[in-house]
């Protein structure tokens, strides 16, 4: 037996020593990027990551404003308080269950304090007390419930018909909701944009400029007067203020985004009967009185009494915490909101709505939406905290060497004179002069510091979110939406999904015989046809409506149960005529594992029949003799066995589901009369009556679909079991496919859940299935899927393209004002400059380039690998031309301006100002124009499908507008000149170089390797040196 030393297996006798050596290469440089993964405090799983991993990367992010930064993540300590809030919210209504269960068992007259419902208490209409009604549904009290006589008479109190429901009258449904309230819960107050601007306020940079601004301010108009000295301070404040109005107003755009989309994830569908017809309805229109049919997976909408049910099975541990099952019967008829439907079917009775259920009281106390923070926004907070580590260094660096320049006399003024000297300037003005450097220094660090680079990802998902509810796509789990850009793998269901779910049954095999058409069952005997059409009718949990006017009937139920019962409606069947005619006994549910449902029938009382319906090769192997077309019954031989085997091979090879019906005679005797819901059908000796062939076409558009897939490097796999699929997820991605799964029963959510995207589907699925994915596809239709696959490329494309644009104006803005200090003493960009920069490059640089359309090229990729850099090598390309370009072309203004453009003979703080202006204008058009690079990071032409992008042009020619504004009629508070023409065209022209600059930089080849990979492999080579080293040594 193994010791479990921990030590390697020597490599195999025949191993060449080469490849053992290499072999443990491998594996060293595996465990060695293992080890810095582990490491990587801003790497984070795209689901269920744990508290301490999202504690880790906080702590090391830099982050100058906390509150604006970490909006949108999980608010932990908050988040640990709900925790306990649901706990005590639980095991309070667990203490009054159990105290009225104890008095129950003590006192048996209990029920007599609450045997007085008061008539007329709320209502002339409703004789039924509100206060009661709550405690019933709170305490489970049973005394209540057998005073008003069980399910029958509260439903006459509350003036509904268990088998019609309450009216469909609107002021009916209106009444009801005024005196019983709204199936809805007190949601927070929205917060205003004055919310959002206080947050924007808290940035730690623009507080210390707003206080250099106000010492600026003060002393200025001490020392120069109220007329003229204002405009410094001023200006600062202006700027600040202007940053900070359009930061909120796009932060409040976001927010009233996702609330959008948060009402549209809590708006559940639910079926719901109203005048004896079964109606689709919104959860938060249920009214206290609505009979609302439950399957397995659906979500008990309100709190109710269970009417009837068959094998039905709750999971309450979304209210009692605990993982238990617990079965529903007329002994235990209690239903609450919220808790899911595990096992079985049946139907309840609404007796409590909104927060008047322990639900809806649970929600209103964890009514605020939690934040969620995505592996992309984590990763970006890591590649801003880089940066602007880098930054502060810098902005110090300037700070040391202005104030030692200032202090040591070697600044100058405009005029060539000296602006501090020791021993005769003035405190204030020398006061001033460093209050300036200081505000210089810090814009350095608003430049540097990429605060909104995280927050781009919140944008563009914000904005991607929305477009993608216009391809059917809702997004659950933010972080899905840009995962599912790097899918490998998509395990599609076929049903629903890949065909249009509308089935019709176009063949049938009946007593040996092939009905031509389907419906011609002329030649079976009257006998074999009522027995069919009693375990159609019967054996269903679909629904057969006809109007009183006559009209057409409707069919409601599964899209199979549909096909069944149309063509029961097509051979004969009176649907509610046949039901009335047997009771049901017991109920085996269909389920995906056995893939066949029974009912066994009270016919009368000497006769019992067993119906079942399912899988048609599973059932057929059950089936021990067959019924012929004139009512005989005939033993299954090995030759018709093969026959109806082949019948059902040749359906399925023409895509049809074949759907077999069985059935076997039970004496009365053999039913239990005890733990009936413990009794299993016999299943064994079955009589096959035939077998149905249902068509399911496949949807228009999902053959290019999954073409454009296997072009986009995506591999789909479809049809497969609930547990196949779970153990194909598992399995895939230990092979390192980023898969996505999707599902619509409740036995998918494991599988749904497990995998790195779940799609749940909107139509068919259950809302089990539903709240165990990430994304639900509106219309189950997979070429929405694709969108989805195309919306997640889209959005790590658009963070690329604002990387790209935000640290070539970071790298550009840094090393100009860097060099310029320390060689001069000044910088060419003041504070104000600064900070529009800083809002050109931040909140619309983000607008501008994160909501880019998707175009046709993303799907011609191949997948994002999960550890492949943010910044490729030819995003590197083009950041190093463009950056390497302007700091080149401004800095040989800054310094030799004054000639090149013929200023000599003007003054000497006019040409300084008017040089000054010029490379800010000029540094200002290189954005504008590389913003348009920025779009196409890959191709030759960037204005491909530009002017498609509304938003995107209006924010260019509003930067362009703004910046002639502030060039023209704003210099007092930009400190600029006004620039005549040829100044102007000089700009736009160096501006503009940079679209061909770009063009031809496109053909100059880059490495296939990232560039950071050269660098982690140096280091991952010396790491595992030193560690031999120590081991030496010890």
């Amino acid at each position: 037996m193994a010791s479990g030393t921990g030590s390697s297996p020597p490599p195999e006798t025949g191993a060449p020593p080469v490849a053992a050596a290499a072999t443990a290469e491998e594996k060293l440089e595996q465990a060695v990027e293992g080890a810095e993964e582990e490491e990587d405090a801003f790497d984070i799983p795209s689901k269920n990551a744990s508290h301490d991993r999202l504690r880790r990367w906080r702590q090391a992010a830099l982050v100058l404003n906390a509150s604006r930064r970490f909006r949108y993540t999980l608010d932990l300590e908050r988040e640990e308080e709900k925790e306990n809030l649901k706990r005590m919210i639980r095991a309070h209504a667990q203490v009054i269950r159990a105290v009225f269960l104890f008095k129950e068992a003590g006192q048996k007259n209990l029920g007599e304090s609450y045997s007085s419902i008061k008539l007329e208490t709320l209502s002339q209409r409703f004789p039924v007390d509100l206060k009661k009604l709550t405690m019933l549904n709170r305490d489970h009290d049973t005394f209540i419930f057998q005073e008003v006589g069980g399910v029958r008479g509260l439903s006459d109190l509350l003036k509904s018909n268990l088998n019609k429901g309450v009216s469909p009258d609107e002021d009916e449904l209106l009444r009801r909701r005024d005196i019983f309230g709204a199936n809805t819960y007190p949601r927070k107050k929205r917060r205003s944009i004055w919310r959002f601007v206080f947050e924007a306020c808290q940035d730690l940079t623009l507080v210390i400029l707003m206080v250099a601004a106000a010492i600026s301010l003060s002393l200025g108009m001490a020392t120069e007067g109220a007329k003229d000295g204002w405009y410094d301070g001023g200006s600062i404040f202006f700027a600040v203020f202007l940053v900070i109005f359009v930061t909120a107003t796009s932060d409040y755009r976001q927010s009233l985004q996702f609330q959008h989309l948060n009402e549209e994830k809590q708006n559940i569908q639910v079926e719901v009967i109203r005048g004896g017809k079964r109606i689709g309805a919104s959860i938060f229109d249920l009214v206290v009185g609505d009979v609302v049919p439950l399957k397995i997976g659906d979500q008990v909408p309100a709190d109710g009494i269970l009417i009837s049910g068959h094998s039905l099975a709750i999971d309450e541990s979304s209210m009692t915490g605990e993982s238990k099952i617990v079965h529903k019967d007329q002994r235990a008829p209690f239903l609450m909101s919220g808790c899911k439907v595990a096992d079985g079917y049946g139907s309840m009775l609404v007796t409590g709505v909104g927060t008047n259920t322990e639900w809806g009281m649970l929600m209103a106390n964890l009514s605020e939406d939690v934040g969620e923070e995505t592996p992309l926004q984590v990763r970006l907070n890591g590649v801003a905290t880089l940066i602007g580590i880098v930054g502060l260094s810098v902005a110090a660096a300037v700070l040391v060497v202005l104030w030692i320049r200032y202090f040591t006399g070697h600044t100058k003024n405009s005029d060539g004179t000296t602006q501090f000297v020791a021993g005769t300037t003035g405190v204030k003005q020398g006061f001033m002069g460093a209050i300036r450097i200081i505000t210089i220094a810090v814009t350095i660090v608003v430049v540097a510091v990429p605060e909104g680079l995280p927050l781009a990802v919140t944008l563009t998902l914000a904005y991607s979110m929305r477009k993608m509810m216009q391809d059917k796509a809702l997004v659950r789990r933010l972080s899905s939406c840009e995962t599912m850009g790097s899918a490998t793998t998509i395990c599609s269901d076929k049903t629903g999904t890949l065909t249009t779910n509308k089935m019709t049954v176009v063949e049938a095999y009946f007593g040996g015989t092939k009905f031509d058409p389907c419906d011609n069952t002329g030649m079976m005997c009257t006998s074999v046809t009522a027995l069919l059409i009693e375990g159609i009718a019967q054996n269903t949990n679909g629904t057969v409506f006809r109007p009183e006017d006559g009209g057409a009937a409707e069919v409601t139920g599964s899209p199979t149960e549909k096909a069944i019962l149309s063509w029961g409606l097509m051979i004969g069947m009176d649907f509610k005529d046949v039901r009335s005619k047997s009771s049901i006994i017991h109920v085996h549910p269909f389920n995906s594992e056995k893939k066949c449902g029974g009912v066994a029938l009270q016919v009368s009382d000497t006769e019992v029949h067993i119906h079942w319906k399912g899988a048609a090769e599973i059932l057929l192997a059950s089936c021990r003799s067959w019924l012929s077309t004139d009512g005989s019954v005939q033993p299954m031989s090995s030759s018709k066995h093969r026959e109806f085997k082949k019948w059902i091979d040749d359906m399925a090879m023409s895509s049809l589901r074949c759907v077999a019906f069985a059935y076997c005679p039970c004496e009365p005797k053999m039913v239990p009369t005890e733990s009936l819901d413990k009794w299993k059908l016999p299943e064994d000796d079955l009589t096959l009556i035939g077998v149905l062939g249902i068509k399911d076409p496949c949807r228009p558009g999902v053959r290019n679909a999954v073409q454009l897939c296997s072009i986009a490097g995506v591999k789909v796999m479809g049809r497969s079991s609930p547990n196949d699929k779970l153990l194909l997820v598992q399995s895939l991605k230990r092979k390192g496919h980023v898969v996505a799964v999707t599902g619509d029963g409740t036995n998918d959510a494991p599988a749904l859940h497990e995998a790195d995207i779940g799609l749940s589907m909107g139509i068919s699925g259950t809302e089990v299935a539903k709240e165990s994915s990430d994304i639900i596809i509106l219309d189950d239709d997979f070429t929405s899927v694709v969108k989805v696959v195309r919306w997640g490329r889209s959005v790590y494309a658009n963070i690329q393209k604002f990387i790209q644009f935000q640290l070539t104006v970071n790298v550009a803005a840094l090393v100009i004002n860097v060099v310029a200090a320390m060689s001069s003493g000044d910088v060419p960009l003041n504070a104000v400059e600064l900070l529009w920069v800083n809002l050109i490059m931040d909140t619309l640089g983000a607008l501008a380039l994160a909501t880019e359309p998707p175009i046709d090229n993303l799907m011609k990729r191949h997948p994002v690998g999960r550890r492949e850099p943010l910044v490729t090598n030819i995003m590197w390309r083009n950041i190093f031309i463009q950056a390497l370009y302007q700091i080149a072309v401004l800095l040989i203004f800054n310094f030799d301006g004054k000639r090149i453009l013929h200023l000599q003979n003007e003054s000497r703080e006019h040409a300084d100002k008017m040089k000054n202006t010029f490379v800010f204008n000029a540094f200002v058009f290189c954005q504008i124009f590389n913003e348009f690079n920025a779009r196409k990071p890959e191709e030759k032409n960037v204005f491909k499908g530009v002017t498609n992008n509304h938003l995107f042009m209006g924010i260019a020619g509003a930067t362009t507008g703004l910046q002639i504004l502030i060039i023209e009629f704003l210099g007092k508070f930009f400190d600029t000149a006004r620039l005549n023409w040829r100044l102007w065209l000089l700009s736009v022209a160096i501006g503009a170089v940079s679209w061909p600059l770009a063009y031809l930089g496109k053909f100059i080849p880059v490495p296939v390797r990232p560039f950071q990979t050269y660098f982690k492999r140096c280091s991952c080579r010396r790491k595992p040196r030193q560690d031999e080293e120590q081991g030496g040594r010890s």
